[in-house]
């Protein structure tokens, strides 16, 4: 049994320490066309190489997944020279993002078989002619509801899973939607495990996220960092609620962020967010608040909850790759 990476198929258990969402460059759609928004690849290349060399040697950080949408700037060559010279596995998704922040105009005029078709073709063949072939199918959601054009995608997911085995990620926005993303999966006979419901810890009710455990999903807590979104203090303590309930097996942690951006964010940082981002600047060795932040800030929050080094472990290491074998989950409590 094997995963596909940039750089070829891997066996299930090379996978490792695995950060499940995070991404190398970001380009909103539209920032190609801002004059100041400038942007040095081989450079860029360098400082991703040296922020995946950190977490590899600092943290045993063995793989890498990006599920960046299509229109997002995703740039599968780009990926795989970064993978090459890290020494890092990195996993890439087809798919698009929701509707309001993407879903390109050609593609809301497809069909569901067509969009479907896209997909299969990019898992099974390669994105364009790179040969670069992806691992994971990536679908979004904006808030509070699903528009109809975005259950179109969510459709050609599940007939593309069904196509490939490969699992879904999801997007949710403002940690919404969850149940309902779920919904269609099943309505699309995608098994629950075989979906990673991402972004619910942006919503702080542990109602929310007991109902994705219960319904059989992974539950991302993926987007680590953002105060903006969620205090991670809120974050932690869900977590270790939901290990304390006996669902280590279905939490997936990671951080949601990028080493490069083309042009500017799409919202200011929060004064809280910068001050998270000039203390880690200020460590030495120089920390890097994308990717880094999750083991010298967020776990020790982990562990003084009493969530073990074993659970640790665990998340981070088992649950990826039963996520991705599509192993079913643990019997009752799911630990």
């Amino acid at each position: 049994m094997a995963v596909q990476t940039v750089t070829g198929a891997i066996p299930i258990k090379a996978l490792g320490r695995t950060l499940m969402h995070e991404h190398l460059f970001v380009a909103y759609p539209g920032a190609a066309f801002d004059p100041l928004a400038t942007f040095d690849r081989e450079e860029f290349i360098k400082e991703a190489v040296r922020r995946l060399v950190q977490l590899r040697t600092e943290h045993g950080v063995r793989s890498f997944v990006d599920p960046c949408p299509i229109e997002l700037g995703r740039d599968v060559t780009m990926m795989k020279e970064v993978s090459e010279k890290s020494g890092v596995y990195i996993v890439c998704t087809t798919g698009f993002y929701y509707e309001e922040g993407g879903l390109p105009v050609y593609w809301r005029a497809r069909n569901v078989d067509e969009i479907a078709e896209l997909y299969v073709r990019e898992i099974t063949h390669g994105v364009g002619d790179t040969g670069v072939k992806a691992g994971a199918i990536k679908v979004s959601s904006g808030a509070p509801l699903i528009t109809e054009q975005e259950k179109k995608f969510f459709a050609a997911a599940c007939i593309a899973h069904r196509a490939t085995g490969v699992p879904i990620i999801t997007h949710t926005t403002s940690g919404s939607a969850g149940p309902e993303q779920q919904a269609l999966f099943a309505a699309g006979a995608v098994a629950a495990n075989r979906c990673l419901i991402g972004h619910c810890c942006s919503n702080a009710d542990p109602a929310y996220h007991r109902s994705i455990v219960a319904a059989g999903s992974y539950i991302g807590f993926d987007q680590i960092g953002y105060a903006s979104l969620q205090s991670d203090e809120v974050r932690a303590d869900n977590i270790s609620k939901l290990v304390r309930d006996g669902f280590r097996a279905q939490v997936i942690v990671s951080q949601d962020r990028y080493c490069g951006l083309l042009g500017k964010l799409l919202r200011p940082l929060r004064l809280e967010e910068l001050a998270i981002v000039e203390r880690l600047r200020s460590k030495s060795p120089p920390y890097s608040y994308p990717f880094n932040y999750i083991f010298s800030e967020f776990l020790p929050m982990l562990r003084a909850r009493d969530v073990s080094h074993e659970d640790i472990v665990s998340i981070l290491e088992d649950n990826p790759r039963r996520f991705f074998a599509g192993h079913p989950l643990p019997g009752p409590g799911r630990t």
